[in-house]
């Protein structure tokens, strides 16, 4: 098993959370961030003073599947969170050892 963390521009999520769904993925973990890359912010002017915004908002979205998911949730993420301007964001894949759903006692991929 894997699991995918996609850092995308908020306004994107719905159109993930969509490709995902068509893909054959049940369920997602979103959270809120905020952070920078290559972008390095901006700068934005309030009540005539300029202030550094170096923290900008991004939404993190957490995925577990099964390994024969992968490349088609890894190109979900990419086709529906790119703009084609820079800040679009990144995917990391990892692997995961063990998965147990807390209810039933499930592990492994039935407890994804």
């Amino acid at each position: 098993m894997k699991k995918i963390e996609a850092i995308i521009k908020p306004f994107k999520l719905d159109e993930v959370k969509e490709a995902l769904q068509e893909v054959g993925l049940q369920g997602i973990t979103v959270l809120e961030a905020k952070g920078f890359g290559r972008q390095k912010g901006h700068t934005e002017l309030y009540r005539g003073a300029e202030y550094v915004i170096d923290f900008l908002p991004k939404v993190k979205i957490e995925v577990v599947l099964n390994d024969d998911q992968v490349e088609a949730a890894i190109e979900a993420i990419r086709k529906a969170a790119e703009t084609g301007r820079i800040g679009d964001g990144k995917i990391f894949v990892s692997p995961v050892e063990q998965v147990i759903r807390i209810r039933t006692g499930e592990t492994g991929a039935d407890a994804v």
